[in-house]
């Protein structure tokens, strides 16, 4: 017997769907639907950015409190369509503390 003939010969076993990466029902349905913790425009986004505004204008105390709320704003703003919210403050937070940095960097060499 040839190695052709073994190859023809064995018995394949594909396994099984879900394990080893290949996707299963629920998968191949499409994803689920993303989790939003505080949808745009909602309250607690609201309170949240209320209290990052406040965080970051004691940070950022050179920097006017609108232009620390419009860069807040814009940063959530960027973020509107996203699927999965749960991040966005942080993002948020981290993006605006760039931009004020380099707001607050611009001031202190204007001085």
């Amino acid at each position: 017997m040839t190695v052709e003939d073994q190859t023809h010969r064995a018995d394949v076993h594909l396994p099984a769907e879900g394990l080893i990466g290949l996707p299963g029902p629920a998968e191949r349905a499409g994803p689920a639907p993303p989790s939003s913790p505080s949808p745009p425009g909602s309250h607690e986004e609201a309170v949240t950015v209320r209290d990052m505004v406040a965080r970051l204008c004691a940070a950022y105390p050179s920097v006017d409190a609108a232009t620390v709320e419009g860069t807040v704003r814009a940063a959530y703003d960027s973020f509107r369509e996203a699927r999965i919210r749960a991040f966005i403050p942080i993002l948020v937070e981290r993006r605006s503390r760039r931009a004020l940095g380099a707001a607050s960097e611009q001031t202190r060499t204007d001085r």
